[in-house]
């Protein structure tokens, strides 16, 4: 289950990519980068960032520990910016945040034959699975802390639910975007990694994370879906979905990889 804390002190924008996250200390004492709900792409960006990682997190990748964060716009009274002041109004409720490195460095695709074979098989299993688009030498999404790898902001994957159009169908897609992962020219045997992975993705376990998914950001994301309860349940046919045999997107991967 995830915890749930309260923004208490808005300190400083991250002015890195559209969103305009930030750093919010809470009510535990911790610093979080916060994900804001009312941010240009929507409350559909922190359901792909909850399932996915929370998801990396259950099969043992490494994640910086997420949680959802109560916001009252009112912390922001002091921020200058229009913009920062019209986002926090917009996302009062429930967001997402996940716990700030510091100290942490962005991780240089330069570095990647540096990376354990086996773990960079398992990464790219893990984003071919969601599929991730957000995981290239041009945007890593990688960061080194005390010299472990860690996974951040997976908002770009999942991106069937921005329309759900014949999502049945293409949950056994191969997702050909993984030639642009990151690791791949690191990446061991990816099929091992299929084997290792796989199991762990149980009916059990998708049900629990589709049902951390907060009812009011169901209700804000425009979908065919009748329900909450039927949207979650077109989360959890689609993951495993997903894994269904024969999973496309791990041929895929390898193929991508021998033709290195």
């Amino acid at each position: 289950m995830l915890r749930t804390v309260t923004a208490t002190r808005y300190v400083t924008p991250l002015r890195e990519g559209g969103s305009l996250p930030a750093i919010v200390e809470a009510d535990d004492d911790g610093l979080y980068v916060l994900k804001f709900r009312g941010a240009g792409q929507g409350p559909k960006v922190l359901i792909a960032e909850l399932l996915c990682g929370e998801l990396a997190r259950a099969l043992g990748l490494p994640v910086p520990e997420l949680v959802l964060a109560e916001l009252d716009p009112a912390i922001g009274r002091n921020e200058p910016h229009e913009e920062i002041q019209d986002l926090l109004t917009a996302s009062s409720g429930l967001n997402l945040a996940l716990d700030f490195l510091p100290g942490a460095l962005a991780f240089d695709p330069l570095q990647a034959d540096t990376v354990d074979p086996t773990l960079a098989a398992q990464i790219i299993w893990f984003d071919a699975f969601v599929m991730n688009v957000d995981r290239t030498a041009r945007n890593t999404n990688l960061l080194l802390w005390h010299r472990r790898l860690y996974l951040i902001d997976h908002g770009a994957a999942l991106y069937v639910h921005y329309t759900w159009t014949d999502w049945a169908v293409r949950a056994q897609g191969r997702f050909v975007q993984v030639k642009d992962h990151v690791l791949l020219a690191a990446a061991g045997d990816l099929w091992a990694a299929d084997a290792a992975l796989a199991p762990l993705v149980t009916p059990e376990l998708v049900a629990n994370l589709v049902a951390a998914i907060p009812a009011s950001w169901l209700a804000s994301a425009a979908t065919p879906f009748t329900s909450p309860e039927a949207h979650r349940a077109a989360y959890a046919a689609y993951l495993l979905g997903r894994l269904a045999a024969p999973r496309h997107f791990v041929e895929e991967a390898a193929n991508a990889r021998e033709r290195l």
